[in-house]
């Protein structure tokens, strides 16, 4: 553990001017200080650190200033140096426990997207929830890692224990759900319930009435608000969801395969199936293909979160639209914000959006 004479270094380093003893203007090898950017720039020293985070609490001529000043004089934070003194390390960590490997590099897209150009790197952590130690590990990550903070994707962000490992640490945390789970300056919410009603209505609109469900993990509230919101826009229709054409499968191709074998082998098969996101809507492809079944002549086909693939499988895939990529991205903004910004009354939200290909199409028979 560092000593207090080791902080107060630490501290001078990060912080303290250093005279370089050269004439005003010329360039020397002795390496600035944040002070020394300050001082050239006529600014203070939160203002120069708010630009090297890139905090958007800057103005544009300001910013431009300070980023010439530093070009010109090719000064580059000290890391160690920064983290010893603020007591924290410029790691934000990914925790996810999403089985959708698509969903999951997406969301890290979006987090790099924000993090490019900062001192800060990603971290990303792996884990499974139903792990015996599970908390025990969570814990020792985060108090090893000494985060800057936390983005949680669900299921993750839907366990309060973690959060309150987060806040138990003072680890600032982003979580991101289907519903409101914490204060708005902490989450991102998703409306998965919507996204999956607009589904229903696309589906009861061509005029399938024996429509099957595949949805993801019970342990994922996603999967129960994707359901819901399905069922209710099935009732504006005047059609509900049979219990025994409802499949519960892990958000994995493979799952939604054994799912789909199972609704197609039924006598009265389903002529429509909404699975619960993309990777379970291609394993529909797969056992389709399997027993003859061709998409969408003799089966509609609709996934959710629409992820690279749904574009890219023949035939396309109609899907409701997430967009995973801009969520990370907004994830990481609000962790590097300033601090000292009021507070969000309303939480940021993303409203899903149905995406129509060609895997949808009136039932025929």
């Amino acid at each position: 553990m560092p000593t207090d004479k080791d902080k107060h270094q630490a501290s001078d380093q990060a912080d303290g001017l250093q005279n370089t003893g050269a004439p005003a203007g010329e360039k020397t090898r002795t390496k600035l200080t944040i002070n020394d950017i300050a001082r050239l720039a006529n600014v203070s020293k939160k203002t120069v650190s708010r630009v090297i985070n890139e905090s958007p609490r800057v103005r544009e001529e300001t910013r431009k200033k300070i980023k010439e000043i530093i070009a010109e004089h090719d000064f580059s934070p000290d890391l160690q140096a920064r983290a010893l003194a603020f007591r924290r390390s410029f790691l934000v960590a990914m925790i996810y426990d999403n089985p959708s490997p698509q969903y999951v590099v997406n969301m890290q897209r979006g987090i790099l997207d924000t993090l490019e150009d900062t001192s800060f790197q990603l971290v990303v952590r792996p884990c499974d929830r139903n792990a015996p130690r599970f908390y025990e590990a969570m814990g020792s990550f985060i108090e090893q890692q000494r985060l800057f903070g936390a983005i949680l994707p669900p299921s993750v962000s839907e366990d309060e224990k973690v959060a309150d490992l987060l806040r138990e640490a003072n680890c600032p945390y982003v979580r991101i759900a289907s519903v409101e789970l914490d204060t708005p300056d902490r989450m991102i919410r998703t409306h998965d319930a919507e996204g999956a009603r607009q589904a229903a209505r696309h589906i009861a609109k061509l005029g399938h009435t024996r429509i099957g469900h595949i949805h993801g993990p019970d342990m994922f509230r996603s999967a129960h608000e994707r359901q819901r919101g399905f069922e209710a826009g099935l009732a504006e229709f005047g059609l509900t969801l049979a219990p025994d054409m409802v499949e519960e499968g892990g958000y994995t191709f493979d799952s939604g395969v054994e799912c789909a074998r199972r609704l197609l082998g039924r006598p009265d098969r389903p002529t429509a199936i909404f699975a619960g996101n993309d990777e379970m809507a291609l394993g529909v492809y797969q056992a389709a293909r399997e027993v003859g079944v061709r998409v969408p002549y003799d089966i509609t086909v609709v996934g959710f979160d629409d992820t690279p693939i749904a574009s890219r499988i023949s035939p396309t895939l109609t899907t409701v639209k997430l967009p995973i990529r801009e969520m990370g991205k907004t994830a990481a903004a609000m962790l590097l914000a300033d601090r000292d910004a009021p507070k969000r009354s309303e939480p940021i939200s993303f409203t899903p959006e149905l995406v129509i290909r060609e895997s949808s199409a009136k039932p025929s028979r």
